[in-house]
């Protein structure tokens, strides 16, 4: 069957479906958990310490949430979580009825959100090569097609619904995401089963975890597909932290137009996302990553450059779409190569790895404005990619991603180990 004739199954349709109403309720979850607690408080270290519970979980339970994903049956993992999510949420929407809504309730609701978010997100790209064979042509698209839809739910439309429907009434945004929550539950649990993980040598979790981490680590491939998101977290969030400053002072712009600078990010990010297999297809994958690198650090030193707001959207919106890119094709390649009972500790190991460098992003942003100049952090962040470029460049070459997928295929090209019998993917149950 040659590329362009190869059709997604039906089981990705519901999943699709199902990501994209859970992604609406998380982007009105996302506006709406900050403007709730500003109801309560005016200190920023107290909305300071909302806004970091929903991190902690990744940076706490990260490798372990993983190891515990590649020994439990994923699709029930989804589902359940979500469930549970619902139901979560109605205790914070009952808080703020009944006006005993409070700081520490919240911080602790965004942390729980943020567990489920840890389990749902490593099952959800653990089951994935699951549903599509681990064919890269068909991970390539609906990853395409998840990483678009992600971005127009949450980040487009979610903001602005969850900002609307607080003017209703504190727990309106807060029920609304748990309907979502429940939506997306009932979707995932009508999906074709996964397979299920075959119990081996029983090992401890802590030995299971740090397998999936050494796998991570001893792969040249993987650790540069690792890198990326872990040294670009660093330099985006240095951009961060100072961006709305700079575009008071050096861009003369005010609310308004820092919103329409964030949105052109966005819309690139949807183009990205949407030209990656195009992209993967003319250059190959590790070229195509190369160029999507050296595309977000010399889109941020053109941000860093911007004489007028215009420019700088033009920038935004360049290195949102190489970001869209690099969402699209790093994480289907990692899923078309890595064993299916390491998954769940794979993809898990890369995002802590991306969530633990966050924080010196921040830190090294606030640190280079204060100490020199609010376009410094910018230069720095520039700078930083296009190291990360240089460094990675052979590390995720072409010729290093067709070595990995040849191995992880069998005779005749086929993916080891899958068959496909009565348009379902059948595939063999593996140990965590």
């Amino acid at each position: 069957m040659t590329q362009g004739t190869k059709k997604l199954p039906v089981g990705f349709g519901r999943l699709w479906t199902a990501q994209t109403v859970s992604s609406l309720g998380d982007g009105v979850t996302h506006a709406a958990l900050p403007l709730l607690a500003l109801t309560l408080t005016r200190d920023p270290l107290a909305l300071a310490v909302v806004t970091a519970a929903g991190t902690l979980p990744w940076l706490l339970f990260g490798v372990l949430g993983g190891a515990l994903v590649d020994r439990w049956d994923r699709r029930r993992t989804m589902w359940v979580t979500d469930a549970a999510r619902a139901v979560l949420l109605v205790v914070p929407a009952a808080a703020a009825a009944l006006d005993v809504l409070s700081i520490p309730l919240l911080a602790a609701v965004a942390f729980l959100l943020g567990l489920g978010g840890l389990f749902f997100d490593t099952a959800a790209t653990a089951y994935l090569p699951d549903l599509l064979g681990r064919d890269p042509v068909l991970l390539e698209r609906a990853n395409s097609r998840l990483r678009g839809t992600q971005t127009a739910a949450s980040g487009f439309a979610g903001p602005p619904a969850g900002s609307a429907l607080l003017a209703l009434g504190r727990a309106v945004p807060l029920l609304a995401d748990a309907v979502s929550f429940a939506l997306c539950a009932l979707l995932v649990r009508s999906l074709p089963a996964a397979p299920r993980p075959v119990p081996q040598v029983r090992e401890s979790l802590l030995r299971q975890a740090r397998a999936g981490a050494s796998y991570v680590f001893r792969d040249r491939l993987l650790l540069g597909l690792a890198l990326r998101p872990a040294v670009g977290n660093v330099a985006f969030l240095a951009v961060e932290t100072v961006l709305a400053l700079f575009a008071h002072e050096r861009l003369g712009i005010g609310a308004f137009g820092f919103g329409l600078l964030l949105t052109a990010e966005a819309a690139g990010g949807l183009l990205g996302a949407g030209i990656a297999s195009f992209l993967g297809r003319r250059l190959g994958t590790g070229t195509a990553l190369t160029c999507t690198a050296a595309v977000e650090g010399l889109a941020v030193l053109g941000l860093a450059a911007a004489p007028d707001p215009y420019v700088a959207g033009l920038a935004l919106a360049v290195c949102g779409a190489g970001m869209g890119a690099t969402m699209v094709l790093a994480p289907s390649l990692r899923q078309a190569i890595v064993p299916a009972h390491l998954m769940g500790r794979v993809a898990s190991t890369s995002r802590m790895l991306a969530m633990c460098a966050a924080p010196f992003g921040a830190l090294l942003g606030g640190w280079l404005a204060t100490a020199y100049d609010v376009r410094t952090p910018l230069f720095a962040a520039a700078g930083l990619l296009l190291t990360m470029t240089t460094v990675t460049a052979t590390m995720t070459s072409n010729r290093r991603v067709e070595a990995a997928l040849r191995a992880a295929a069998g005779p005749g090209g086929e993916v080891s180990g899958f068959d496909h019998v009565g348009g379902h993917t059948v595939v063999p149950t593996s140990g965590g």
